[in-house]
Order: structure tokens, then C-alpha cells, then sequence
């Protein structure tokens, strides 16, 4: 008789993980109390931990990352914010864009990295006799590191491991309660993009041309646009494409909701596993938040066509690696050309309204093509470009670091030149 089989990691990690599916399953606003120390976030785990008050703190601190990194000295500044501290990269699920922003944030702070990028050269592979859990891969890092990032494919160990690390404080056991960031952990939330995505469009709205690009400023809009304001609020979002499946988009959302007399758009493949979900749609309903759910970039609210209406246009590929036979056949149906952007429809977009996209595009879909890119309204690189500054302020904020930066930008640019005109 063959041996029996033993449990591997997975086994392992969804039985433990089962011990947290109470607080798995509260509601909200009992589990990001949880998330934060002092006042500050301790865990960043889902993107309502966000406030509106933070948001613009964040934002602010953003402002001045950037501005600091802009020259050498600067950065020599930043570089001795955080240079005390070591982080853990734990990436066990591809990622490109996320790792290499939190790698250079981390960098650019001082703060020392390790990183675990394939679990099965770690004592957690099933292939192997170790067969270590992920539980006790967090407790061990947890020992050497002062900050876990943290990406996976498995739904929830992020918050999980941060319920651990709790745990492990209230217990006498000498252990540190470290940071867990959830960088992208299982499908739903994503609470840094939307951190950086909130962050590119309040920049954006504030119609300032730093660089003399062809942005547009307020002033020359107000004859077209009488009503547009400097600020996310009063504005119309839109996200177009594999919205069901997309944790950026549902992680914006959530942010987006706090801000005053804003409506959303959604353009997605009339089937249930693509459109947003009915959880997100229910909290929609219940903030009263104006919405509105159609199949196609060429469609038409009350006569007028959706592109002429929208502030903002955030694009999203179809994540086909997610497929299974029936979505292949599906696709295989459906005119996928409504859910692409060309020059053509951009056109009928506000001249001030941004496109945004939290990569990677689909080079074969193109659902934004290579020749959008030189238009002013394209703001994706832009977008990804802010994930540093964004993600920096984060980490600043964790390690109640806020008055050290602010402390370094005023003395930064506390000198001035005034002209002396008395000489003319």
C-alpha cells in the first residue's frame, strides 16, 4: 500500500489560516481598529483604513518626498529618515512594478532590504521535507526585520499575518510587533495602488503646470468647464475592463468614496465574474453615490456619449491568466473592442481629463495602445512615476517619521531669494 501522502505548504497554511477566519469575517471598522497604534496605521491591509484626513496628510507628505528627491542634497536628507530600520521584501506571487517601487522607496529612505521572491527555494516548499508554514516564515522574519511587504496569491494572509503579529505582542513572548504591508495579498485589496492612484489624481486636479508641459491649467479651462474645480471632489470617475477581477479598481473605489459629490462610471463585459461586485455595488448604493453600469466605451448616458462626461478614465486590462474555459469562450463572443481605447475616442474626452492605468497593459489586447501615450490626457507613467513619493510617505507615516521629513523640506528650502528692485 502506498504511503500516505503529508500535508504540503498549502495544506499547512490554509489550516492555519482557517484559525483567523472569525475575525476574517467582522465587519470593517471592528478590524482596522486592530490596524493601528497610537493613532497612526501600525498594518496596512485594506484601503478603508485610508481616512479622508489621512488621505490628504499622505498626500501632502507625497508632496514633499518628491520635492526633496528632486536634488542631491535632498535625498541625502531622506536617506537618514528611516536609515535605522531593515525591511523584508516577501513576493512569493510575480511582481514587477510593485517590488521595484518598494525596493526603490525603500532605498531612497535608508532603509536596509532582504527579499523572498520564489517560496520554493525557502524551507516553505512542498518539494522538499521542510515544508515550513507561512506563519512561521512571519515569526522568523519578524525576528531579524523591522518591516514585512508583503504580496501573495493566497486570499487574506496579509491580514492574517498581521492578526499574528498582534497576538504575538499581547502574548510574553518577547516578540516584536512589526509592520505588515499588504502589497497586493490575494484578490481583493491593493490599498498601496490605490494609495498612489488617489495621489496622481488630487495632483492632477490641482491644474498646476510645474514643468510648463501641456498640461492645462484652471484658468484656461474655466470658459469650457465653468463648474470644474481643483480638487477630487465634484468629479466623474470612470473604470473601464475586467472590473469583477481587478483589486486596483475596487481598492480606489473605496477611497474615492470619501470624498464629496462624486459619481462613477463602470464599463466592463456584460457578465457577472467582469463587473464590479455586489458587495462594492451595495456600499455604493448605501453612501448614495450616483453610478452607473454600462457595456461599452462608445455608450450614452441621457443622449450625451460617456467620454464627453467623465474627469477621469482609468483603464484596466483583462486578466486572462485568470480564465477558465467558459470566460475563453465568452470572450471568444463578446466584441472586446469596446473595452479598448483609441485616438479616436480619446479625442472625445475632456481636454483636461486624465487616463490612468495600474499596469501591466495587454500589448496584444492593447486596450490602451502605444499611441496614446504622447497625449497630455495620458497620465499612466505619471501614475507610476508617483507610486515612490506616495509609498514613501506611507512608510514616514508608519514610523511616525511625518515631523522628521517636514523638519528636513523647511530647512531644505528655507532660504529665498528676494530681488532687490530698490536698485532699479
Amino acid at each position: 500500500m502506498p504511503a500516505e501522502k503529508s500535508p504540503d505548504t498549502e495544506d499547512i497554511s490554509v489550516r492555519e489560516m482557517s484559525e483567523y477566519r472569525p475575525l476574517l469575517h467582522r465587519p470593517v471598522r471592528k478590524k482596522i481598529i486592530e490596524f493601528e497604534r497610537d493613532g497612526r496605521l501600525k498594518h496596512v491591509i485594506l484601503a478603508t483604513q485610508f481616512t479622508r484626513h489621512l488621505l490628504d496628510e499622505l498626500c501632502d507628505l507625497a508632496d514633499m518626498v518628491r520635492e526633496l528627491a528632486s536634488d542631491p542634497e535632498g535625498r541625502r536628507k531622506l536617506s537618514k529618515l528611516l536609515c535605522h530600520l531593515q525591511a523584508m521584501m516577501y513576493f512569493t506571487q510575480p511582481s514587477t512594478r510593485t517590488f521595484l517601487s518598494f525596493s526603490a522607496v525603500c532605498r531612497l529612505l535608508g532603509i536596509g532590504t532582504e527579499q523572498v521572491r520564489d517560496s520554493t527555494v525557502s524551507s516553505e516548499s512542498s518539494e522538499g521535507v521542510k515544508r515550513e508554514s507561512r506563519f512561521d516564515s512571519i515569526r522568523m522574519f519578524s525576528s531579524y526585520f523591522d518591516l514585512i511587504i508583503m504580496r501573495s496569491k493566497a486570499p487574506d494572509l496579509a491580514e492574517c499575518c498581521a492578526y499574528l503579529m498582534n497576538e504575538l505582542e499581547n502574548q510574553d513572548f518577547n516578540t516584536r510587533n512589526i509592520p505588515i504591508i499588504n502589497a497586493g495579498s490575494g484578490a481583493d485589496q491593493h490599498p498601496t495602488q490605490a494609495l498612489l492612484d488617489l495621489y496622481t489624481i488630487r495632483r492632477t486636479f490641482r491644474f498646476v503646470d510645474e514643468k510648463r508641459t501641456s498640461r492645462p491649467r484652471l484658468e484656461m479651462l474655466g470658459d469650457s468647464y465653468p463648474h470644474l474645480t481643483a480638487d477630487v471632489s465634484n468629479k466623474t470617475y470612470a473604470f473601464c475592463g475586467d472590473l469583477g477581477r481587478g483589486r486596483t479598481v475596487r481598492s480606489l473605489v473605496e477611497l474615492l468614496m470619501k470624498y464629496d459629490h462624486v459619481s462613477m462610471v463602470f464599463i466592463s463585459p456584460s457578465h457577472p465574474k467582469f463587473q464590479l461586485g455586489e458587495d462594492l455595488i451595495s456600499r455604493l448604493r448605501d453612501r448614495g453615490i450616483p453610478f452607473e453600469e454600462i457595456d461599452s466605451l462608445d455608450a450614452c448616458l441621457d443622449g450625451i456619449p460617456i467620454l464627453h462626461q467623465v474627469d477621469c478614465l482609468y483603464m484596466t486590462r483583462i486578466q486572462q491568466e485568470h480564465n477558465n474555459q467558459e470566460d475563453d469562450e465568452f470572450f471568444a463572443s463578446t466584441d472586446m473592442t469596446n473595452y479598448r481605447l483609441t485616438p479616436e475616442r480619446v479625442d472625445q474626452m475632456r481636454s483636461y481629463a486624465p487616463i490612468l492605468h495600474p499596469f501591466p497593459r495587454d500589448s496584444v489586447a492593447g486596450e490602451i495602445p502605444t499611441a496614446i501615450d504622447s497625449n497630455p490626457r495620458a497620465m499612466y507613467f505619471h501614475q507610476a512615476r508617483n507610486g515612490l513619493w506616495a509609498r514613501a510617505a506611507l512608510l514616514v507615516h508608519i514610523f511616525n517619521a511625518d515631523r522628521a521629513l517636514t523638519q528636513a523640506y523647511r530647512e531644505h528650502y528655507a532660504d529665498s531669494h528676494d530681488f532687490n528692485r530698490a536698485v532699479l
